[in-house]
């Protein structure tokens, strides 16, 4: 969907809409309606005190004929206090990076006149979700209309919503003008160059800008692996010990390229305002929930939860999971290597065409087995790290790649580990290998 240049809000304001919010076309007029209060109302009140109207039904990127599709903005003013409110790091007139703060605000290198221009359309569309998913359940038991939708003090209003199948998505608005200079600085025009890693930042956020920008550099890094590597499948095949140089070089490389990845990336965070930002300020995730109280250093109201009990979850249930999903992928690696042993043993009773390929088997069946319990605990993965209650999204994020990462290396590798070091068969490790 494309942004459109302004709308008409309830009181007769204009504003540049930036986030599209969509309901169910059969959601309950009560449920709206209160909805809409909630984003409206001032902070002090427990709102959002953003703007938000009505979208014309049947627009491009909706479902046809969906009346409950809103679009929702924010006064400059507004905008300016969510820069301070979720820690925004901008460039000082002295050049150092600072956390923005609305009575500073013209001390500030690119503040000009009212403000206008300052953020970057991704910024404020990040303030604008912040501020939506901070929306929290005052005294609510329910949400209006719905009265098996149960609410408490502290929980998210929209990701609640969105659990329960009542608001669809919330998504950002695309500037039609914007998005077609980006494009053509970008890709549009043939041209050796580095990509434009600020123009993507500005309009899609760091963390995109970042990832093209890891591309780049590690489509670069890999250049002095092949000019070396080439000679190596073109000469010599049997020489093992030039292969042994070569994976030598390759382990190196690997070292260098990841340090400098993280000098490069710390310098870009920094630029961009997130290295502080991150150190500085974290707010509750959206999906945290607990007894709403007082945060003792901030002063804000957010969520409380105990960390006792978080720790119970994650010692008592969690950690006990992951250690079972290992046995069983123990146990998935010995039976592939009976099936492989039992197909050997066929071959060499009888070496046939048939019985050779049935030599493959075993390893594509248990290539595919790999991915299934991949995704099985990563589903399983996602849940558990949920509902631990983590405070924090760094800190979720953390639990969550920590499980997912020890059970995909213990799930694809290990056979390779027992194949090498154990079994020490080389024809059996380039066979499992190719297929995993």
């Amino acid at each position: 969907m494309q942004k459109s240049l302004s709308v008409y809000d309830s009181d007769g304001s204009t504003f540049a809409p930036l986030v599209v919010i969509e309901l169910v076309s059969e959601t309950k007029e009560e449920a709206i309606a209160w909805l809409l209060n909630r984003v409206r109302d001032k902070q002090q009140d427990g709102g959002a005190e953003l703007l938000v109207e009505q979208l014309t039904p049947g627009a491009q990127g909706t479902e046809k004929d969906n009346p409950n599709v809103y679009v929702v903005g924010a006064s400059w003013q507004r905008l300016l206090y969510g820069a301070e409110d979720v820690g925004l790091f901008k460039e000082f007139n002295d050049g150092s990076m600072r956390g923005f703060t609305y009575a500073n605000k013209h001390n500030f290198k690119e503040f000009q006149g009212d403000g206008d221009g300052f953020l970057s359309m991704a910024e404020c569309q990040y303030i604008i979700k912040h501020e939506l998913d901070n929306l929290r359940a005052k005294d609510e038991a329910h949400v209006p209309g719905y009265p098996k939708m149960k609410l408490y003090p502290g929980k998210s209003v929209i990701r609640r919503m969105q659990s329960k199948g009542i608001l669809v998505q919330v998504f950002p608005l695309h500037e039609k003008e914007e998005l077609k200079r980006l494009s053509f600085s970008w890709f549009k025009k043939i041209k050796l160059s580095f990509q434009p890693l600020d123009d993507i930042r500005h309009y899609f956020g760091e963390g995109m800008a970042l990832y093209f920008g890891f591309l780049e550099y590690f489509t670069l890094a890999l250049i002095p692996m092949a000019l070396i590597g080439i000679p190596y499948y073109l000469f010599d095949w049997e020489d093992y010990d030039k292969f042994t140089v070569f994976a030598g070089f390759n382990l190196v490389w690997c070292t260098v390229i990841l340090e400098l990845w993280k000098r490069l990336s710390a310098s870009l965070a920094y630029g961009w305002g997130t290295l502080s930002r991150k150190k500085a300020f974290e707010e509750p995730r959206p999906g945290f929930h607990g007894i709403l109280g007082v945060n003792p250093v901030t002063g804000r109201a957010e969520p409380l939860y105990s960390n006792a009990k978080r720790q119970l979850r994650i010692y008592l249930v969690s950690v006990p999971f992951v250690l079972l999903c290992l046995y069983l992928s123990l146990y998935v690696m010995m039976i592939y290597f009976d099936m492989e042993g039992w197909a050997l043993m066929i071959h060499d009773e009888e070496p046939t065409f048939w019985t050779g390929l049935l030599l493959f088997i075993p390893s594509i069946i248990y290539a595919v087995v790999i991915e299934i319990m991949n995704l099985i605990y990563r589903y399983a993965a996602e849940f558990l790290t949920g509902w631990e209650n983590h405070r924090l999204e760094s800190t979720f994020q953390n639990h969550l790649v920590l499980k997912v990462l020890v059970f995909n290396f213990f799930n694809c590798f290990a056979s390779l580990f027992y194949i090498a070091f154990v079994m020490q068969d080389m024809v059996l490790l380039r066979q499992v290998g190719h297929y995993q």
